[in-house]
């Protein structure tokens, strides 16, 4: 039986987002499209899906917003960060994602939306020359402005909630150092002597977020919330964070491919996926530092789902030592595609009797047609679980990402089928909205 724990959606929310590129600029537009009716929010889980609460003649289908108190598109009021100074509208028709017919019509809004000056450091993502940035700081100075911005933003805005939502680069690849990214007091402690080796500008905004009572999000594969340190930080904000990088193209196949292979008990000798990809996403991938970053990430997927050690028969060949697939990811820079990415995959499976097969799989999709729907679900799910009084890594929204987070020091591994994610969102759903969580994963 229904028992509301969780606060409603009261007011304003306010959704501050770190980038305002191709992502973000069709993020917004799409939102504030469709609550003029002139647009429909497709690909969001939050505003299409229907799922089963109660049992047997109790069963029913509900939309989430029937079974939880989700904030309306109408109550969303955006803000931004960005290291070029364009305002939204100009941004969107830059990033040439979406037609000019579909901008024009909220085009007031977006203009409205000016970006905030980014605490950037360019050593993180080299290929960007923006000088809309806030200068001269150390680490900690940048987490205290951003703190400012934050507060400023809800005040000027009068929003009752804030969340925060990294829509921005990949930064290059932080290694995790326990000297540093495992006490939240070494942490600090680092940001205040402005050790950028260690502390990403990504970093400061995530501790801004959660100090001024924002949940974040990390929609890159940056090394951010994901370290002891921001988890200790979000008990003890009790603010809810999740990450990292939004699972858009072929991560989502990978995800949802593997298990088939895993389940129909056929073998698998090598992965090989490779992209090509035109928008700034792309340009600063095109960075070998800020590939790494990448790379670690779109290759965690397959090794969770697919495991040598569960099944050697079927996964433990293929490669050098023989004792696992061959698994590669390659991402190459193509700017005459922009933003319309494509994904080839090449899998070799083989079957009985050992005998080889091929699966090619090609997608052509839209990066941020893929991407706006999540970071809508991402917010809304945040704000929700923030009423909700659940803190710390929210791994119901491992669904909506490539890489999600875990408490790699305790040995957990993290969840990648794309069946098990869903289930693990709906159960916390079931949950929040006074029902039993009733689907095991098996």
């Amino acid at each position: 039986m229904k028992s509301l724990t969780v606060k409603p959606a009261q007011g304003k929310l306010g959704i501050l987002v770190v980038g305002c590129g191709a992502v973000s600029t069709t993020f917004m537009t799409g939102v504030l499209m469709a609550r003029k009716g002139l647009a429909k929010p497709v690909g969001s889980m939050t505003q299409y899906d229907k799922m089963r609460v109660g049992r047997g003649a109790d069963a029913k289908y509900l939309h989430y917003a029937d079974i939880v108190p989700l904030a309306s598109l109408d109550d969303i009021v955006f803000g931004c960060w960005d290291v070029y100074p364009q305002n939204a509208y100009q941004a969107a028709m830059y990033a040439e994602v979406l037609k000019e017919k579909d901008i024009n019509p909220v085009r007031e809004e977006l203009e409205q939306i000016v970006p905030m000056k980014a605490a950037f450091d360019k050593n993180y993502a080299k290929r960007l020359d923006g000088d809309n940035v806030k200068q001269g700081l150390t680490r900690w100075q940048m987490v205290e402005a951003l703190r400012d911005d934050i507060r400023q933003f809800k005040a000027d805005k009068g929003c009752d909630r804030v969340v925060v939502l990294w829509a921005a680069s990949t930064e290059i690849y932080v290694p995790v150092d326990e000297k540093v990214h495992y006490q939240l007091s070494d942490l600090e402690t680092a940001m205040k002597a402005d050790d950028r080796e260690h502390i990403a500008p990504s970093m400061c905004y995530a501790y801004a977020a959660l100090s001024e009572g924002a949940p974040f999000i990390m929609g890159a594969p940056n090394t951010t919330v994901d370290i002891p340190a921001m988890w200790q930080l979000a008990e003890q904000t009790k603010m809810p964070i999740a990450g990292k990088d939004f699972k858009t193209g072929q991560t989502l196949v990978k995800s949802g491919f593997a298990p088939i292979i895993g389940t129909r008990c056929l073998g698998l000798s090598g992965w090989f996926s490779t992209n090509i990809l035109g928008n700034r996403d792309g340009l600063v991938l095109d960075e070998p530092a800020n590939f790494r970053t990448k790379e670690v990430s779109k290759l965690s997927t397959l090794e969770t789902i697919l495991k040598p050690d569960v099944q050697p028969d079927l996964y433990g060949h293929g490669n050098d030592e023989d004792t696992q697939y061959y698994h590669k990811v390659r991402i190459n820079y193509y700017p005459p595609r922009n933003d319309n990415k494509e994904g080839w995959d090449n899998i070799d499976i083989f079957g009985w009797m050992g005998y080889p097969m091929q699966i090619k799989i090609n997608f052509l999709c839209r990066d941020s047609i893929l991407a706006a729907p999540l970071c809508l679900d991402l917010c809304l799910l945040s704000d929700l679980a923030a009423r909700a009084g659940r803190y710390g890594i929210q791994r119901f929204l491992s669904f909506f990402l490539k890489s999600p987070m875990h408490d790699y020091t305790q040995g957990e591994e993290a969840v990648n089928n794309l069946y098990q994610q869903y289930t693990m969102l709906k159960n916390a759903i079931r949950e929040m909205g006074g029902y039993e969580p009733d689907e095991e994963i098996d």
